[in-house]
């Protein structure tokens, strides 16, 4: 069996998609927040703080992957 090699344009078209997913997931993460992450300020735990921690952490790792 030949396989094709994926071109640029293919190459291109992933990369856009994968884009596109990435900016709907940091849309729901700004709206989220603006929700304060769906807590009542009054009521926040240190659970919720240690949540909030673990999302921070995994933020982190993805601006230094990315260099930003």
């Amino acid at each position: 069996m030949t396989t094709t090699p994926k071109t640029n344009e293919a190459a291109l078209a992933a990369f856009m998609a994968g884009k596109t997913e990435i900016d709907v997931l940091l849309a729901r993460i700004t709206t989220a927040s603006h929700d304060h992450f769906g807590t009542s300020p009054e009521r926040v735990t240190w659970g919720d703080a240690g949540s909030l921690g673990f999302i921070t952490e995994r933020l982190k790792e993805i601006t230094e992957f990315l260099g930003v």
